[in-house]
Parts: structure tokens; sequence; C-alpha cells
């Protein structure tokens, strides 16, 4: 069970690139994980490549052995960032790899299964048919498209769905993202016109939704303290499951929470057990999320568990293919303090062509596969038929 090859796929997936980890082993078995490189990271793939030369030879069984190795080559660089996701990456096919050979789902190196079905909220509802229309149609222009795709989510069975800025003056609604350079507007300031069209735009997916499905909102890095306060402020009479906000400053979180009426979630762009602690230590949120695909699922379930000391629950961050989405389900499987998982469902229409299999979904709920592994391998012939952009997620948002 020694390491014979390691390499990196990609594939083209509409505003952005799918990539691949695959392990092959001395007697033929294959690891695949998913990674990404959209959100900000460019460069995790030449981590992958270099930092994975030195499992050539090595034992697939030895994850931890890989971590730990590969953590003290990178120390001077410090935690997290692109070399925290290439080992992630890299611990999740070995991890593949080793549950195939094992014969059992990846779940079961996680410590077991501890549910059959995980609830999720269907994300970037209405989000993607705004932003990206020509790959998830159909294109959402305005209040009325909002409330048809709250009534969607509803028919089709799903209890929640998450949202995020946008603005409805003045011609077809637009995304307001500032923190990602979409309008380029390094103030973050929140006026009010913000305020009113977001109100709007909730107002519409509720009237949609109907009272029953659970509504949760993205704030990403849009704003500061201030404003993140003046719009927590603004919608406390509306039933929000959650409000997730992004921040360097554990401090400026906690504040934040201490002053909001409405549940918290943040931490989806943390790596690592000392990136997290502080956020913990300051109780700066109701709601952990975990991204498996950047930690790695072993790691992950070392924050979980760091979580459920501070008497928080946690939340797989999972907007990426099919593959990640399964990473991500094995330890929402496992995880004893799991609060809701994340999937997108609207999908491209190719994504069919890259996976062997497709998440299976029951009223509202991920159900959990005992295949081996992930229960899910990407599908090499199709994904070279699909070649990558040269640019791809935040990198190719147009200037304003």
């Amino acid at each position: 069970m020694k390491v014979a090859e390691i390499k990196t796929l990609r594939c083209d997936a509409g505003w952005r690139n799918y990539r691949f980890v695959k392990i092959t082993t001395d007697d033929g078995v294959v690891g695949w994980s998913e990674f990404d490189e959209g959100f900000g990271s460019p460069g995790v793939t030449s981590v992958i490549e270099q930092l994975g030369q030195r499992l050539i030879g090595q034992d697939i069984r030895n994850h931890e052995r890989f971590f730990a190795e590969a953590s003290a080559l990178t120390r001077p660089a410090a935690a997290g960032g692109i070399i925290g996701q290439g080992i992630g990456a890299i611990e999740n096919a070995l991890l593949d790899a080793k549950a195939k050979t094992l014969g059992v789902p990846c779940y079961e190196l996680l410590g077991g299964k501890i549910r059959d079905r995980v609830r999720v909220y269907w994300s970037h509802a209405p989000s993607w048919r705004i932003n990206h229309p020509q790959f998830f149609p159909p294109a959402i222009t305005d209040l009325e498209g909002v409330k048809n795709i709250g009534a969607e989510v509803r028919a089709r069975g799903f209890t929640a769905c998450k949202t995020n800025i946008f603005i409805h003056d003045d011609g077809p609604v637009r995304a307001w993202r500032p923190g990602f350079g979409v309008p380029f507007y390094p103030e973050l300031n929140v006026d009010r016109a913000v305020i009113r069209n977001l109100k709007s735009h909730l107002q519409a997916l509720r009237d949609g939704a109907g009272p029953d499905v659970d509504i949760l909102l993205d704030l990403n890095f849009n704003a500061k303290t201030e404003g993140y306060l003046k719009i927590l402020r603004a919608l406390e009479d509306m039933d929000m499951f959650w409000v997730e906000i992004d921040t360097h400053s554990p401090k400026a979180l906690g504040y934040i929470r201490q002053h909001s009426r409405l549940p918290i979630s943040s931490c989806e762009t943390l790596i690592g057990l000392r990136q997290f602690l502080p956020y913990f230590q300051e109780q700066a949120m109701d709601v952990a999320i975990v991204d498996v695909p950047w930690n790695g699922a072993w790691q992950s379930m070392k924050i979980a568990a760091l979580a459920e000391a501070h008497e928080v629950n946690v939340a797989p961050h999972n907007f990426y293919g099919h593959l990640c989405t399964m990473m991500n389900a094995h330890f929402a499987a496992a995880v004893p303090n799991l609060r809701i998982m994340e999937v997108d469902i609207d999908r491209l229409a190719w994504d069919k062509e890259l996976f062997s299999h497709e998440p299976e979904f029951e009223n509202g709920h991920l159900v959990i596969p005992d295949r081996p592994g992930w229960g899910i391998d990407p599908v090499e012939e199709a994904i070279l038929k699909h070649p990558p952009k040269v640019t791809g997620g935040l990198l190719q948002y147009k200037r304003s």
C-alpha cells in the first residue's frame, strides 16, 4: 500500500474550474479528493505537486504522519493559506485510498457513522441564477424571480436555503460583494440603500418559501464591524436561521455576536486548530463553519472536537463539485455536534458526466452512501473532455 503516483487534474466548471488530486498505489488502488483555487486561493495546485512528491513510496495509511511532516516543512511560511489547503487536499485523497483498501466508507475512519441522513440547506438560492445565469438557468432578474425560487425550494422538499446581498434598484438585480472587489469599494460601508435592498430581497424569498423554510444569509467579508451591526439591527424582525459573517478579528466577531439578536455563523475561511481557537475563546459565533476540502477531513474532526469543548456546533462549508459534497457528507455523518450542511442544488449541465455518482436527497436531507471511500469518483475521461479555464473563480470577476 505504497504511493506510486500523485497528480492533479482540472476541468471547466462554468465560472471556475474543478480541481482534483489523484493518488495511485503500487497495487492499483486510486484515492481521490477535490480541492479549489477559485475562492481566492491561486497556487494550491503547486503546493500539492511539490509536497506530494514526498509521498512517493510512503504508506497510504499514514496520513497523520504526512500532515505532521508537511506542517513541519512549511512552518516558516505559517499555518493555513494555500499551503494548508494543499495539505488538506492530499490528506483527503489519502483517506479515500485508505478506506478503499480496507473496503469501508471514509466515515468509518472518522469514528463511524452517527446519522444516515444529513439535513442540508440549498445554498446560493437565488445567487447562482443571478450571478451566473448562463450556467444556471432560468435567470433571475427581479424580486419576482427571487420569490419564485423560494417557492421552488419549498416545492422540492428542502427545508432551508441561503442567499447573499443583492441590489434591486436601477435595473436588473446585481450582487453587492465589495469584500471581493465587486464593486471596488474598499471602505466596505453599509448605507441605507444596501439595507433597504437586502430587506426587500429577503422578504421576497420569504414570500415564496413560506413560513416553514429556514432562511440563511451570508454577508461574507462585505462589511466591517459597524456595517455588520447595522445590518443585524435592521433584520431583527426577520426570522433568520443564521447570519454568516467573515472577519479576520475574533474580538470584533465576538463583539458583534454579543450585540446581535440573530444567530451568527463564521469561520469558513479558517484552516487548522490554531486559527479556530481564538474565535472559540471569544465565544464569537453560534455555529462554526468548517471547510473539509481545505482542512482535510481528519483535521476537521479535531476542529469539531474543539468546537464541542466550547459548546458550539459545526456546519460544513460546501459550494464545490459533487466529490466535495460527499467528502463533507462523510464528515457530517460522523461528527457529533452537527448543525446543518451546505449544498448547491443548482448544477452545471455537465456535472453528471464528471462523477461516478450524484448526491441523493430525500425530504431536504442528503443520504449517506455506504460505498467504499468517499463513495464517488471523478470520471477522468469526462474531465479531459472539458478543458479548464485559464482563470476562474474570484480572479475572473470584472472590475467595476
